[in-house]
């Protein structure tokens, strides 16, 4: 029966060992989110033998690599660190605040104290910037002049010169109750978690299958847009299993 294949498809990476080489003893499989396209690309060297005439005499092929390449635009936490990183992803999440609205300066006592969204706990200063844009500068501690500022545990302090003026307070936050944060460490060279991915293309109840037993990830991209969504897009390489499996392909017709 003739088979065709439509759509971006369904895939999935089931991690089976860490960064450092430790086996996952109960792997959970992931799938890719909102998946745009895959591309499976596998190839291999060839050697020509020459004698005195123009055209090779024999051909034999030498090494050969799977490539896959992935766009997914949906971004999981522990799909990222399944692929890609293989070292520890905690509860909890790191928020950057970004002030496009401001805040005017109280006239008396000059201090603005920020309140993060939720039960979030203010964690770090990111810069205060005036309403034409500009930077105010940081002080460590004392009273600040004009175009200053102090900053403890979330409570702004500016000049008093500057009451009553707008200022945009930019920070970092900590949430507990939701999110993931991936911890990145430097691993040793040579160090990378394994994955297997599984490869789900249907059209009109056919399916194409692929399933690579072995793979590392070769690369992350994420790039943004002004207009449009950030897809982030991984690298893939596929290798031999200890028992020499490359993978399968299972076809409908």
């Amino acid at each position: 029966m003739t088979q065709y294949v439509f759509g971006s498809g369904n895939l999935w990476a089931t991690q089976t060992s860490d960064a450092y080489g430790n086996l996952i003893t109960t792997p959970t499989p992931q799938k890719f989110g909102t998946l745009q396209d895959i591309t499976i690309d596998i190839s291999k060297d060839v050697k020509e033998l020459y004698g005195q005439q123009a055209f090779a005499i024999d051909v034999s092929a030498g090494k050969a690599k799977i490539t896959i390449k992935a766009k997914a635009a949906q971004i999981y936490a522990n799909i990222f660190n399944s692929v890609f990183f293989g070292q520890t992803v905690d509860g909890g999440q790191i928020v950057d605040y970004a002030d496009n609205i401001g805040e005017q300066i109280p006239a008396t006592p000059y201090t603005i104290v920020v309140t993060p969204p939720g039960t979030g706990v203010w964690s770090k200063d990111l810069g205060v910037r005036n309403a034409s844009g500009d930077p105010l500068v940081r002080l460590a501690s004392g009273t600040p002049t004009t175009g200053q500022y102090v900053v403890t545990a979330g409570s702004y302090v500016f000049a008093i010169a500057d009451s009553l003026s707008t200022v945009f307070i930019d920070y970092q936050y900590t949430l507990s109750t939701t999110g993931k944060t991936i911890s990145v460490v430097n691993p040793m060279m040579g160090q990378s978690p394994t994955f297997s991915m599984d490869v789900l293309m249907t059209s009109k109840g056919k399916s194409l299958i692929y399933t690579f037993p072995n793979c590392v990830s070769t690369k992350l991209a994420m790039a943004t847009k002004i207009d449009d969504y950030m897809i982030p897009e991984f690298d893939v390489s596929a290798f031999a299993s200890p028992t020499g499996q490359v993978f399968t392909m299972s076809t409908t017709e």
